[in-house]
């Protein structure tokens, strides 16, 4: 609070981006984790919640006549525009915004004083939601073949990877000791995926300190010891997925890639994908297209093509093709790597267990999958993501890219993924919110050493509670695309511009509707229909069960005469009374429910970010329509297990 030099301005404007004549005026606060635009409308009151740990730039454009512009750019390439009336106080908010976006350390981060009305015990169970070991043992390891190891206990090996690692069972302490030295950062070979059906395996590591002659008879027994573990192949690959000359241009530091002459039985294979700075220059030159104001066609695909980006996704998509491919096709072992493991290696490696595993392609295992491959094995969160003030050279979108692919693939087999393009954002807003404890910190280690179990929330409990918001309608688990390894079509013209991530600045503070929330309403409006349905059908039976006893007591008391005549008005009345007008017209009258008005409270485009405690409801608790879950709910625990 000490950063803040004025915490209230009154008669603020919130501009349209995309409709510069649509103005919105309120007051603008300024709290220790937010920046809040309360509109002055008695009738809504509507609120903008904007994290400062979400925002990466703040500008001031030339004033005008009207006032004094403030630009506020967030890291989920949301864009924001208020106009102030006085320049000392467009000033106060600005020097405001510059230190409190910009923490020194993680104690300033938002979650750690994000604290919403969660028991304690249900606040530690919910950090047990992703269990690794549980999902190793639904790929069927530890076995025969593969055990875990504990050489990484309390991280001796590695600081940056997990401490429960799994190895070849014939890989023994000192082989694992002797590859974690040729290896960056001590990042050895070990099991990233296991394919039961035919025992080939994707396995992950860094680049091995190889120079220009060096070799390690310990690596080079440990990747025959994951080659043997596939007893159906005779050989394994190693993907380098960085583009050769870069690899080359390593050996002169003294690392580089694998020499096949020293290696037994592998065939080598470089991939391409750049390096983090190439990365992060592409998406700059994205975002300036998206910000082109009224480009033609010609300004727009010369800008899109000049940035690279699509080519970027492409390579990245093609490294798991690649991969899968080797893995379910041929039956082969793959061994992964990249630089230090823990950023091309981790897109790869993922990529590639989605297109294996319809599992992944489920709410829950896309939250696994991100766990397993990018949170346990060290993906550099806080450096990459710019969750600290640090070196800008550090930040770069891979993680973004790893979301852009599989929106890709979900445009490529829209009834293969149960999650919709919603949750995909969400998962990218939440990267680089630090509202929830997941994505802090470089390392296993680092994390543990923050206890951040014991003082943040879990992120994945919020999504799966808010589940029935991330559903993708044309989802089945009886469809062709749900089953078995997906081959996508990877020509050029195949790849789309994902216009709901990149250009949200362009639909300025009103989300447009897309046709998967019409069905998503349409779903929920058929499921209201079917419950009603029920109600009547049980009123018509009990009805009928009424009408029965009625006329057996009117034949014994006063004959069949009188039995037919009340026989006939009770018939008439159960017919009225399950047709009545007041029923029909529940039926006919029901609101279609649009996703504009039932979803927009947890919508994370109405506000940068809804979740909050002082006092103001929390926009992003959506319950299902039918109050209690259904003991048949299909999105349940145990459902998303039963998709693997």
């Amino acid at each position: 609070m000490e950063h803040i030099r004025t915490p209230k301005v009154e008669n603020v404007r919130l501009i349209d981006r995309a409709s510069p004549r649509k103005v919105c005026i309120g007051t603008l606060y300024l709290t220790g984790t937010h920046t809040i635009f309360v509109e002055n409308t008695s009738e809504t009151r509507k609120e903008t919640w904007i994290l400062h740990s979400l925002v990466c730039g703040i500008e001031r454009p030339p004033a005008t006549p009207s006032g004094c512009p403030l630009l506020i750019r967030c890291k989920n390439f949301q864009v924001i525009l208020f106009l102030i009336p006085q320049d000392r106080d467009c000033q106060d908010v600005q020097l405001s915004l510059l230190r409190l976006s910009r923490p020194e350390r993680y104690g300033e981060l938002s979650c750690f004083s994000y604290n919403p009305k969660v028991d304690p015990e249900d606040r530690e169970a919910a950090w047990t939601r992703v269990d690794l070991r549980a999902e190793y043992c639904r790929m069927g390891v530890p076995n025969q073949l593969w055990q875990v190891t504990h050489a990484n206990s309390e991280y001796r090996i590695s600081d940056t990877y997990p401490c429960e690692l799994y190895v070849p069972k014939t890989a023994t302490p000192p082989i694992i000791v002797g590859s974690s030295r040729f290896r960056s950062r001590g990042r050895f070979p070990t099991l990233s995926y296991y394919c039961r059906d035919n025992h080939a395996s994707i396995c992950r590591s860094s680049q091995p300190l190889a120079g220009f002659s060096a070799r390690c008879l310990e690596d080079e027994q440990m990747l025959e010891a994951i080659m043997k573990s596939n007893p159906g192949s005779q050989f394994m690959y190693v993907v380098d997925t960085r583009p050769k000359l870069n690899a080359m241009a390593n050996r002169a530091a003294g690392k580089g890639y694998e020499n096949e002459d020293n290696y037994s039985n592998i065939k080598f294979q470089f991939i391409g994908i750049e390096n983090i700075h190439v990365m992060r220059s592409s998406l700059q030159k994205v975002l300036e297209v998206c910000e082109l104001k009224s480009p033609s066609m010609n300004d727009f695909l010369w800008g899109l093509e000049n940035s690279g980006w699509l080519k970027h996704v492409k390579a990245i998509l093609d490294a798991g093709i690649f991969i899968a491919k080797a893995v379910a096709e041929e039956g082969v072992s793959v061994l992964v790597h990249c630089s230090d493991g823990w950023d091309r290696t981790a897109q790869a490696c993922s990529v590639a267990c989605v297109l294996l595993d319809p599992y992944y392609r489920t709410l829950r295992g896309l939250m696994v999958l991100i766990e397993k491959d990018w949170v346990s094995f060290g993906h550099k969160f806080s450096h990459r993501y710019s969750h600290l003030d640090g070196d800008p050279k550090e930040v770069s979108p891979v993680l973004d890219q790893f979301l852009d692919c599989v929106w890709q693939l979900t445009e490529q087999f829209p009834c293969a993924f149960q999650y919709n393009e919603r949750f995909l954002l969400q998962l990218h807003t939440h990267i680089y919110s630090c509202q929830y404890g997941n994505f802090l910190g470089n390392s296993e280690k680092e994390r543990r050493d923050l206890r951040i179990r014991e003082r943040t929330h879990s992120l994945w409990t919020h999504l799966w509670e808010n589940r029935e918001i991330y559903i993708n309608p044309l989802y089945r688990l009886d469809h062709s695309q749900t089953q078995g390894v997906l081959r996508p079509a990877t020509a050029p013209y195949c790849f789309k511009f994902w216009k709901g991530m990149y250009s949200r600045s362009e639909r300025g503070t009103v989300p447009q509707q897309s046709a998967v929330d019409f069905l998503m309403a349409v779903k929920e409006e058929t499921q209201q229909l079917e419950e009603e349905l029920v109600s009547h059908e049980e009123k018509m039976a009990k009805l009928g069960r009424l009408q029965g006893k009625g006329t057996q007591t009117k034949v014994s008391a006063a004959g069949k005469n009188e039995d037919d005549e009340t026989a006939a008005s009770l018939d008439y009345t159960g017919v009225v009374s399950a047709r009545s007008p007041v029923q029909q017209g529940e039926l006919e009258s029901s609101p279609l429910i649009l996703p504009r008005d039932t979803l927009k409270s947890s919508d994370p485009d109405l506000s940068v970010n809804s979740d909050q405690e002082s006092g103001v409801a929390d926009l992003n608790c959506l319950s299902p329509i039918g109050g209690e879950e259904s003991a048949k709910d299909p999105y349940s625990e145990e459902a998303a297990y039963a998709t693997a």
